[in-house]
C-alpha cells in the first residue's frame, strides 16, 4: 500500500512539473508574440536615451549569429554613434531624422567583391574551430567556388542583398525582445552615404538603414494598433 502510494505521489509530482513547464513555453511563446505587437516602425525617437553597451552588444553578436547562405559571412554591420556625423546622413535620407534621433545608427552593407579568398576564409575558420579535417571540407569548398566563381557579378549583389534583409529581420526581432525600438529604411542614396561614411574605401555598399534607439513620448505612432491581415489569410497549410 506504501509503495502504491509512493508510486502515486511520483506521478502526481511528474504531471505537475509537466503542466508547468507546458505553461512556461506556452507563456513564453506568448511573450515573444507581445513584444512583436509592442514594436514598430518607430517614427520619433527620443534624442536624450542611449542603449547601453550591453544592449548594443547584443545587437552586435545578433548580427553575427545570423543564419546565412552557405555559412558566408560577406555582410558587415557599420554601427554609426556620433551624432553629428549622423545630422549630414539626413539630407541623403530623404529627411528622415530617425538617422540622427536613434541612440544609434546601424549600416547593413554588402562586400563589393565576394570571390575565392572569402571561401578560404570560411573554411580555414570551421577547420580551426571544429578541427574539421580537409578530407571532410575539401569537396565542399571545392563545391562552393565553383558556385560563387560562376556567379555573374549582378547575381552575386543581388543575392548578398537578400543576406542582409536576412539579417535586418533578425535584428528587429531581437530588437523587439530587448525592448529597443528601431525602424527599418530602404529610403536613402547609398552611394552618397557611402561616400559620406567611407564606406565605398572598405570595398563595401550600404543596401539597409536600421536607426535604433527608445521611442519618444509624443511619437503619434506608437499607441496605433498593428494593421495586419488574419493568419486565414497568410498561412496556407497543407
Amino acid at each position: 500500500m506504501i509503495k502504491l502510494f509512493k508510486i502515486i505521489s511520483l506521478s502526481f509530482i511528474w504531471h505537475n512539473r509537466y503542466v508547468y513547464y507546458v505553461f512556461l513555453q506556452k507563456k513564453k511563446i506568448m511573450s515573444i508574440i507581445e513584444k512583436l505587437q509592442w514594436r514598430y516602425a518607430t517614427k520619433k525617437f527620443d534624442k536624450t536615451q542611449q542603449l547601453s553597451d550591453d544592449k548594443l552588444n547584443t545587437l552586435k553578436e545578433a548580427f553575427n549569429l545570423t543564419a546565412l547562405s552557405y555559412g558566408l559571412q560577406t555582410l558587415k554591420l557599420v554601427v554609426v554613434k556620433d551624432k553629428s556625423v549622423r545630422e549630414g546622413l539626413i539630407e541623403l535620407s530623404y529627411g528622415q531624422r530617425q538617422v540622427a534621433d536613434a541612440s544609434h545608427l546601424l549600416v547593413l552593407c554588402i562586400q563589393n567583391e565576394i570571390d575565392e579568398k572569402d571561401i578560404t576564409t570560411h573554411f580555414d575558420t570551421i577547420k580551426t574551430i571544429r578541427n574539421t579535417p580537409d578530407t571532410v571540407l575539401e569537396p565542399f569548398k571545392k563545391q562552393l567556388k565553383s558556385t560563387i566563381e560562376s556567379m555573374p557579378v549582378d547575381k552575386k549583389i543581388g543575392w548578398a542583398t537578400k543576406q542582409a534583409y536576412i539579417a535586418l529581420g533578425n535584428l528587429m526581432t531581437v530588437c523587439a525582445v530587448e525592448g529597443i525600438d528601431s525602424c527599418p529604411m530602404e529610403g536613402f542614396i547609398p552611394k552618397a552615404l557611402d561616400t559620406a561614411l567611407g564606406i565605398d574605401k572598405l570595398g563595401l555598399s550600404s543596401v539597409l538603414l536600421l536607426p535604433v534607439g527608445y521611442r519618444a513620448n509624443d511619437d503619434m505612432f506608437s499607441d496605433l494598433k498593428k494593421v495586419r491581415k488574419q493568419l486565414s489569410e497568410t498561412i496556407i497549410e497543407l
